[in-house]
């Protein structure tokens, strides 16, 4: 019998019985960690899920490679549009993260 590791939920894709979505799995797995590197960043996940994950995209690369291209520009436009929305408030964090990389006399 197959086991089902990851559903489709909304608009995208989680682990089964999980809030975990399958792009934390898939970046994390593209990133080089090792199955049991990721399990321990997502202790509510088994070892057996994280593998059936890995497969899971494997076996459907095309299909979430696509969705992952779709979040990275959805999640680029809404950066933008908070940029535009709150240029003041961007403009402070620009500063203040100057001011910490800044060398110290």
């Amino acid at each position: 019998m197959s086991e089902d590791y990851v559903v489709p939920h909304n608009d995208c894709y989680r682990i089964a019985g999980t809030r975990v979505a399958l792009d934390s799995i898939v970046y994390a797995f593209l990133d080089g960690d090792s199955a049991e590197a990721i399990q321990q960043s997502f202790p509510v996940l088994t070892l057996e899920q994280v593998y059936g994950a890995i497969a899971y995209y494997l076996a459907h690369r095309n299909e979430v490679d696509a969705h992952l291209r779709i979040e990275e520009a959805d999640f680029e436009e809404n950066r933008q549009l908070a940029r535009e929305q709150n240029p003041q408030l961007y403009q402070r964090l620009t500063e203040a993260r100057r001011r910490k990389l800044a060398p110290r006399s």
